[in-house]
């Protein structure tokens, strides 16, 4: 578990949870899943003891839910919000705390882009359907926020990429007490910490519409290919539900964020809002606005889908009906020279041109004609026009 006091530009860290609330400024404090699931009771008694905030028992239970949706609530004392994120796609190492503990991570984060996550191995276990990679990032994970007046506990999974971002510039502003020109501003509240980290975790969403968009393309590319059948149906079925899965994902976050924002602006005891709450409400709009953004670029995937599946399918329906009309013409050119063999072909003692010598080739010079005929009559009515237009 990390602690950090932050006030006035500057930020402390320390490996203790304090037993007091502190004067100026806000803590901190950082824990997995695993911390607080190990004791649950003295991890909720040294944060009430830290911030003089208990707790209630549902949001304990929440806190430790790793299928928790996207949610927010509030009590008298304190705002609670879980938000799912994206989960890295590596996994392993200890769970330190300080400086070693960001470095693994840090070095965990990036494996994650250069190594093959253990997320897609079921892409090439036999008998269960192929994700693509691209798809397969979008398994998420719940971060719960426990906003107080006083300080910001958040609690999360082993690895987080967005958490470890975070506490590594603090750690940075810890190593440089002294102010420079270009050094990051510091949070200055715990809604400020709070959006800050949401933000970066909704980037980590926009991230993905390049891959998605690509997967999707390649997949439209394949249905529309008429030199090969296209027989990925799973995958894309795949694809559609996870869309599905990330419309609706966006749809909790985006509400979740909403009823924080009414919850910043009813907390507000002035007639006017300060400067800071002005902010405050302008950074969760912005958080919002990336919201939707990602649920918009859903909805256009899933729609793009849609779209390339009906004209897959009119596109095998209008190629069926080529090859019915070539066939509907070879059926009818050879019709009457059925009927005229079929005549020919009868049981008659007396026939026309049975006897004559000029008979059969009178005969076919006459089918000759019937087809030339016809296929004259078929080109005029246009029933040949398509497949001159291929031949050129």
């Amino acid at each position: 578990m990390d602690i950090f006091l932050i006030s006035d530009n500057q930020v402390s860290q320390s490996k203790e949870v304090p037993d007091t609330v502190p004067v100026k400024g806000f803590l901190w404090i950082d824990a997995t899943h695993e911390e607080v699931g190990a004791d649950p009771e003295a991890w909720r008694n040294a944060i009430a003891l830290a911030t003089g905030v208990q707790i209630y028992d549902p949001h304990m239970t929440d806190t430790l839910n790793p299928s928790h949706p996207s949610y927010f609530d509030s009590t008298q004392d304190y705002g609670m919000v879980v938000f799912r994120k994206l989960m890295l796609n590596g996994a392993g190492g200890g769970n330190g705390s300080g400086s070693s503990r960001a470095a693994e991570n840090n070095a965990a984060d990036s494996a994650d882009t250069n190594t093959a996550p253990p997320a897609a191995t079921p892409e090439r276990e036999p008998g269960k359907r192929r994700i693509p990679a691209a798809l397969s990032k979008l398994a998420t994970q719940p971060v719960t926020f426990l906003i107080m007046e006083h300080a910001l506990v958040t609690v999360h999974e082993r690895y987080s990429r967005t958490i470890d971002a975070a506490r590594t510039r603090l750690l940075d502003l810890c190593d440089k007490p002294e102010k420079t020109p270009h050094s990051t501003r510091p949070p200055t509240s715990p809604e400020d910490l709070l959006l800050r980290l949401i933000n970066a975790m909704v980037d980590q969403y926009l991230d993905l519409r390049q891959p998605l968009t690509t997967q999707l393309d390649r997949w439209q590319r394949a249905l529309l290919d008429p030199r090969r059948p296209f027989k990925d149906w799973m995958a894309l079925l795949d694809a559609r539900i996870e869309l599905r899965k990330l419309e609706n994902l966006c749809e909790e976050q985006h509400d979740a964020m909403q009823e924080l924002r009414d919850y910043f602006v009813d907390i507000d005891d002035g007639v006017e809002l300060s400067r800071a709450k002005d902010l405050l409400l302008v950074r969760i709009n912005d958080v919002m606005e990336h919201i939707t953004r990602v649920l918009n670029h859903a909805r256009r995937l899933e729609s793009s889908i849609e779209s390339a599946v009906q004209i897959h399918f009119s596109a095998v329906a209008h190629r069926t009906n080529e090859i019915m009309r070539t066939l509907t013409v070879i059926t009818a050119l050879f019709m009457p020279l059925t009927l005229i063999t079929g005549i020919f072909g009868m049981n008659f003692i007396e026939m026309p041109l049975l006897k004559n010598n000029a008979g059969f080739w009178l005969t076919m010079a006459s089918m000759l004609l019937i087809v030339v005929g016809m296929l004259v009559f078929f080109q005029r009515r246009r029933y040949l026009e398509s497949q001159a237009l291929d031949r050129r």
